[in-house]
């Protein structure tokens, strides 16, 4: 066995400590959703767990609706994401593009992702109203689409440039046809990033809060986030109430990143280190 030396157990003690600041916060929106109000506000430790706020957060305030409004516009527009991507990055990648174009392509998806979301928000406003589709999920796909798609595109295109130039070859020397090779041979090399790229759009279309707050004005297309805000009232804020909603927001994010973990890194760092 290897011996533990002080700058080792240093390490070990600041990650477990960093773990615990980080994991702390979660861990009292879980107790503070399993708690009466009285308790909440008293700040007692010692309490009677109950699904009080699980059922009125339910039932009272129609959480339900908010979590499948969430998970149309985030599954939506992760499917939308992917097709799209995966299809510029494989072309951005493998095709024989002039170099005008693609710089002209690459910097124009960099401007996106570079400018401030904020930026978006009046006009995406402006447009769903004149398109009639203000207040509906579509119209925080549309919303969501424009804010992903550069940043996949670009975790695509690298994933598409690492498939060797031999196998294609080869492929299209058998007589397949681009959609084959994409589809058969680029694709499934192409995982790990199509995971990462999943995952990002996923996470930020699940947990924004600025165009879902500014794209919906009632529950029938309100998300998360903008429940979680509506219960802090005039005259009270409804501790329990927002426990449960961040409890049952978070869930999707600790999965994906449980399932997906093993591609992240690699869909990350790809390109990083050449050679």
């Amino acid at each position: 066995m290897k011996k533990l030396s002080l700058p080792r157990i240093l390490l070990v003690a600041f990650l477990i400590v960093g773990a615990i600041v980080t994991l702390l916060p979660v861990l009292v929106v879980f107790r503070t959703s399993f708690q009466y109000p009285r308790d909440i506000i008293s700040g007692s430790l010692l309490f009677t767990p109950t699904f009080y706020n699980y059922i009125d957060t339910f039932t009272s305030y129609r959480f339900g609706r908010l979590l499948i409004n969430s998970l149309v516009a985030a599954s939506g527009t992760t499917v939308i994401v992917l097709a799209v991507a995966s299809l510029a990055g494989f072309s951005l990648g493998k095709f024989h593009w002039a170099n005008w174009a693609v710089s002209l392509i690459l910097a124009s998806l960099l401007l996106i992702q570079m400018l401030p979301p904020v930026v978006f928000a009046g006009p995406f406003y402006l447009i769903t109203r004149q398109l009639g589709i203000y207040n509906t999920p579509l119209a925080l796909i549309m919303a969501y689409l424009v804010l992903q798609l550069p940043l996949s595109v670009l975790i695509l295109r690298q994933f598409a440039m690492a498939v060797p130039n031999e196998i294609l070859e080869a492929a299209h020397i058998d007589g397949a046809s681009n959609q084959m090779i994409f589809s058969s041979i680029s694709l499934p090399l192409m995982v790990p990033g199509i995971a990462t790229a999943g995952l990002l759009s996923f996470v930020f279309s699940w947990n924004d809060f600025m165009f879902a707050v500014t794209l919906t004005s009632t529950t029938k297309s309100m998300t998360i986030p903008v429940g979680i805000a509506n219960f802090s009232q005039d005259f009270q804020v409804l501790y329990g109430n927002i426990s449960v909603a961040a409890a049952f927001a978070a869930i999707p994010g600790f999965l994906m990143v449980i399932f997906a973990q093993r591609y992240v890194t690699r869909g990350l760092t790809i390109g990083a280190i050449k050679g």
